[in-house]
């Protein structure tokens, strides 16, 4: 049996080999749903762009921790292709995230997302290693957690934490539910401590490296899929996109965070679909996947923005359609939170009829329309 488990993903590859887009992830000892995601969606992109969301299963814009319910499904009929969930505060020993979001209800929609179909993405605002503050606390903290650190052995403890959390998230038959893992993300601003400002490249890389080398091989989790996600910043940061890329060896997919683009002029179409097109370029240079990690215009303030700049951005430039997914921000609860912090129609405004619009397109693809991506096809 344990060799059937260490030769599993070269008999995939190998079962594989008469499609066109063979994708197999860098973890060689990924389990066979991770191998199939990976494959799967790798070749999805070739035809299709997934619309995510995040938090979508846990809260919307008018209700909080409901069972069943999606502002996405709500609007259009059904569940979005891609869900993300954010860890923030997870290694502080609390119930909840930094969103208010209980981490066993999270393992469940997850679980619930999962055996829907979706994928589930991962990102974590991790807090301060050395302050003790979030992850806008902007003192650097890097070079600190790396071993030989002053704080190596506690970011072990976090990384344990994550690791505990992940081996809780089973399907049906027990197997382990494919994550995509986003760590350091956005890195290229100098907001969170391990920015761009706050971190050498070095470090940087380095820090990359130990985080997935201690998953993978000291923890044994072999259901993650590593991405990559610089921030766009508008054009301010893309320049920088591959600085302080890790590496081949430790990336799955070229992930991209772009808010400013629509904050400073959601007529910037050209400019943002060249810039996804490079990504998409270098994906399939170095044969992996490239996605639109985070986006969104707050509070859907274009009513036709999905169509008129989203969807235009990605069919703008030839390849930018290559792009597996693109995922917007969540929908925070106005009664918690503030009432225009939402970045995926509800189903009361005005914005709606040009999401459906955007559902409808054939380039798009939402939970309804995903074949099983959990197996090879």
């Amino acid at each position: 049996m344990k060799k059937l488990l260490i030769y599993l993903p070269l008999i995939l590859l190998l079962a594989c080999t008469k499609n066109e887009h063979v994708g197999i992830p860098t973890d060689t000892n990924a389990t066979q749903e991770t191998t199939a995601l990976y494959h799967n969606l790798k070749q999805l992109a070739y035809t299709s762009v997934l619309y995510g969301h995040q938090d979508d299963l846990a809260y919307g814009y008018s209700w909080w921790a409901e069972d069943g319910r999606s502002d996405v499904k709500e609007s259009v009929g059904a569940y979005p292709a891609v869900i993300g969930w954010e860890l923030g505060d997870l290694s502080q020993g609390v119930e909840e995230n930094l969103d208010g979001v209980r981490f066993d209800n999270m393992k469940h929609w997850i679980k619930q997302a999962y055996e829907g179909g979706s994928i589930n993405t991962i990102s974590w605002h991790m807090n301060h290693p050395v302050t003790g503050g979030d992850s806008w606390d902007t003192t650097p903290g890097v070079s600190a957690i790396l071993p030989g650190g002053t704080k190596h052995s506690l970011y072990k403890d976090w990384l344990d934490i994550f690791a505990d959390f992940l081996s809780d998230l089973t399907g049906e038959r027990g197997e382990y539910i494919p994550i995509i893992f986003r760590p350091f993300h956005e890195h290229t601003g100098s907001w969170f401590w391990w920015g761009d400002d706050q971190t050498s490249i070095e470090d940087y890389r380095a820090i990359w490296i130990y985080t997935l080398e201690y998953l993978r091989d000291q923890k044994g989790i072999h259901h993650l899929i590593y991405a990559y996600s610089p921030d766009g910043g508008g054009g301010y940061h893309f320049q920088d996109y591959m600085k302080k890329y890790p590496g081949d060896t430790f990336v799955d997919i070229l992930g991209f965070d772009d808010y400013a683009s629509f904050m400073r002029d959601t007529s910037r179409v050209e400019e943002l679909s060249a810039e996804l097109g490079q990504i998409v370029e270098w994906a399939r240079e170095k044969d992996k996947i490239a996605a639109w990690t985070e986006t969104g215009l707050e509070a859907v303030a274009e009513p036709q923005w999905f169509t008129n700049s989203m969807l235009a951005a990605i069919k703008h430039h030839p390849s930018a359609m290559g792009i597996a997914y693109a995922l917007t921000w969540r929908n925070a609860n106005f009664e918690r939170e503030q009432r225009n912090h939402f970045y995926a129609p509800h189903p009361d405004h005005e914005s709606v009829a040009d999401f459906i619009r955007f559902y409808q397109d054939s380039l798009t693809l939402f939970q309804d329309g995903l074949p099983n991506l959990y197996e090879i096809r």
